[in-house]
C-alpha cells in the first residue's frame, strides 16, 4: 500500500476509561511505540475525570450536568430507529451522572450512538491538541453503535474511528457475532452458563485474560485511520482486519505476526519500525 499522504502523529494519547484489570494499557502503549517508534506515547486516565478534575465549584457542577445530559441524549432506546429528540428523562441524565462520578461503574444495558458519543468525547480534547500532530484513543466500557443505512437499524461496534477514536471493550463481546451454533443452543434454551463454558475460548469474553492483546489491532485501526484514512485490510490474518465474527476476530488478533506482508512493509517505509 502507498498512500498520496501519510500523517505521522507526534503524540499518541490513550485514555482510560475501560474500568477493567483485564486491559493492561502500558501494554497497549508499548505497542504503540513498538508502531510507532517515533511518536510519543502517553497513557492518560479516563478522559472525562480529566475535563473535570480541572473545575471547581459551580464550574465543575454544570459540566457535569452538561456531559450527564449528552450522554443521555446519547443512548439508543430503538435499534430500528433512527429517533432525535431534545428531552431526555431526569432518571437518565442522573444515572449518567452517578456513572461519571463511580469509578467502580459499568454500562452494561445500554447502547450509545457512537457517533454522538465521540463527538461528546472530542468535546473533551483539550483544543491545542486537536490537530493532525496529535492521536487521541479513548476507551470506554459503553457499548455503543453506528446507524447502518443497507438494514435500518443500529448495530454495536468495537470502535468508531475519527479524531479522537473510541473503543470499546465491550464491543469488543457483544459486536462480533458469536458462532452460528452458539446461537441455535441458545435458541433451544440451552443454560448460559453451559454456553459460556461451551464456547469458551472461541470467543473475547467480559474481562477476559486476552483482551489485551485483542485490543491491540483496534488501536492499530486507530492509528491506520489517523495515519491514512484506511484502518481494514483484507488479509484475515492481519490485526487491520475487520472482523465480523469473534472467531474471525481471535483469528486476526491472537494468531500469527502483527500484520500482513503488506502493512508491515508499508510501516517499515514510513516509520522504520
Amino acid at each position: 500500500m502507498q498512500p498520496d499522504e501519510v500523517f505521522l502523529p507526534r503524540a499518541v494519547h490513550i485514555y482510560d476509561g475501560a474500568r477493567t484489570d483485564a486491559l493492561d494499557l502500558e501494554q497497549i502503549g508499548g505497542f504503540v511505540r513498538s508502531i510507532l517508534p517515533t511518536a510519543s506515547v502517553v497513557v492518560k486516565s479516563d478522559v472525562i475525570e480529566l475535563a473535570i478534575e480541572r473545575l471547581s465549584g459551580s464550574e465543575k457542577e454544570q459540566r457535569l450536568d452538561e456531559l450527564a445530559h449528552a450522554l443521555a441524549m446519547a443512548r439508543v432506546h430503538n435499534v430500528a430507529a433512527q429517533e432525535e429528540t431534545d428531552s431526555v428523562s431526569y432518571g437518565e441524565v442522573d444515572y449518567e451522572r452517578r456513572r461519571m462520578l463511580n469509578s467502580e461503574s459499568k454500562a452494561f444495558g445500554i447502547l450509545y450512538d457512537g457517533h454522538k458519543l465521540n463527538a461528546m468525547y472530542a468535546d473533551l480534547v483539550p483544543e491545542d491538541q486537536l490537530d493532525i500532530e496529535n492521536a487521541h484513543i479513548i476507551f470506554t466500557n459503553q457499548l455503543f453503535g453506528t446507524w447502518d443505512e443497507n438494514d435500518c437499524r443500529y448495530h454495536a461496534r468495537v470502535a468508531v474511528y475519527s479524531y479522537p477514536s473510541v473503543i470499546s471493550t465491550s464491543g469488543i463481546v457483544e459486536a462480533p457475532a458469536r458462532p452460528r451454533d452458539f446461537y441455535l443452543k441458545r435458541q433451544l434454551g440451552v443454560d448460559p452458563l453451559s454456553l459460556k463454558e461451551e464456547f469458551r475460548g472461541r470467543v473475547i469474553d467480559h474481562d477476559d485474560p486476552r483482551l489485551t492483546d485483542a485490543m491491540k489491532g483496534y488501536v492499530a485501526q486507530a492509528l491506520f485511520y489517523h495515519m491514512t484514512g484506511d484502518p481494514f485490510c483484507q488479509n484475515k490474518t492481519c490485526r487491520l482486519y475487520n472482523a465480523h465474527w469473534q472467531e474471525e476476530l481471535i483469528q486476526a488478533q491472537l494468531t500469527g505476526d502483527d500484520f500482513c506482508p503488506e502493512h508491515a512493509a508499508f510501516l517499515s517505509q514510513v516509520v522504520g519500525s
